[in-house]
């Protein structure tokens, strides 16, 4: 396995270690962390091609947030609380949809699709209502390479287009602005806290442990490395024919793609953006990951697979045989992040040691440090710590 990293000062006497077990189930922990770590974080939303037309609306709620995405009369992209401004209602249910205007169901309040209040049943009776301060209250938003993100609030952290630099020219040939839903988006609760999603997505160590189907894909091409704010991961489809069928058939059907350089045709790169959104390119589709939180001990796995326009008998057995293949290791997966959490109960475990070839774990657990400086104690402080 190949690892790369950036001269480190080994200054820090935690830096080798792990994030104490008890930042995965503790409920103070935990709120500080949708403060802290969520609210000013870049959180995906869907792809441009998913509201194409005005008045298509898409939502995400997480962290007891909800926000729409909507695309106006003027074809702008805009977000804003799915919230209405006069008792608080919900505006819209669902994921998708598309209005005229936003109608609020519970008074019938009406906002453009601009976020502007328009209109107020019975207005006069509001005689210290002022409209033009009262329409849907803005969210941050971000289209970097066809895909929308958006964020509660701005701590001053980077951009997503700043986040993704390092790897533009990487991504560039995939031509992520013309690609489409192939199929609906996938709700996977887990009985797990979010980091340990992430940190499993981003441990290369256990490939070759816990994943039979990628190593004999790979072999011992896989690799790690680390930025600031994105975690790489990748692998090169080994010319052995695997002894498993649809692995076996993946590695004969996969067609050449006429726009991918030659080292990119049988190359699988993962990208994990901080803290919990992941991009999974292959030559055949592009799926995005991305792991919200529910609870202390909960969160929700939410992904869905976008490709470009190829009707080829290959490429769609390709991406059927893709589907099949990633299925096997999502299941793998579910299991591997389940013994951890169970085993981060136990009394007899705290902090465990990282490897130098964990280079995006070690990243992960200073940020974290320094987003909450609490991480940095091994035992689990006494209630009400978060508000000495």
């Amino acid at each position: 396995m190949a690892t790369q990293m950036t001269p480190a000062q080994h200054t820090d006497p935690l830096e080798g270690w792990s994030l104490p077990a008890w930042t995965y189930r503790d409920a103070e922990f935990y709120e500080l962390e949708k403060e802290r770590v969520f609210r000013p974080s870049w959180q995906i939303v869907c792809h441009e091609s998913d509201i194409p037309a005005r008045g298509d609306w898409h939502t995400l709620d997480y962290i007891g947030e909800s926000v729409i995405v909507v695309r106006g009369e003027d074809d702008t992209l805009r977000a804003f609380t799915n919230v209405c401004r006069h008792r608080g209602s919900r505006l819209v249910d669902g994921s998708i949809g598309c209005a005229k205007k936003l109608v609020c169901p519970y008074h019938a309040w009406t906002s453009d699709l601009d976020g502007r209040l328009t209109g107020v049943p019975d207005s006069a009776s509001y005689p210290a209502l002022d409209k033009n301060a009262s329409g849907l209250v803005p969210v941050e938003l971000e289209v970097w390479r066809g895909f929308i993100f958006v964020r509660l609030t701005n701590d001053g952290g980077p951009a997503v287009a700043e986040m993704m630099a390092p790897y533009e020219q990487l991504i560039e040939p995939y031509r992520f602005e013309g690609l489409t839903a192939l199929g609906r988006v996938t709700l996977r609760p887990r009985e797990v806290n979010w980091k340990n999603v992430g940190d499993n997505y981003s441990d290369g160590l256990h490939i070759p442990v816990a994943h039979p189907g990628l190593t004999r894909l790979f072999g011992k091409s896989y690799g790690v490395e680390a930025e600031p704010f994105v975690d790489r991961m990748w692998g090169e489809l080994s010319d052995r024919p695997s002894v498993n069928l649809s692995e076996r058939l993946y590695q004969r059907l996969l067609p050449e793609v006429s726009h991918l350089p030659t080292e990119r045709q049988r190359s699988w790169q993962y990208f994990k953006l901080w803290p919990n959104v992941a991009f999974d390119i292959y030559p055949d589709q592009v799926d995005f990951m991305q792991w919200l939180p529910t609870g202390p001990t909960t969160c929700l796995i939410r992904e869905i697979s976008y490709v470009l326009p190829d009707n080829r008998r290959e490429m769609r057995a390709a991406r059927y045989l893709n589907w099949r293949i990633n299925r096997q290791v999502n299941a793998e997966d579910t299991v591997l992040i389940a013994r951890v959490q169970d085993g981060m109960e136990s009394r007899s475990f705290s902090m465990g040691p990282l490897s130098d070839k964990e280079v995006c774990l070690k990243n992960f657990c200073k940020r974290m440090r320094e987003i909450i400086p609490e991480a940095r104690q091994g035992e689990q402080p006494a209630a009400g710590w978060s508000h000495a």
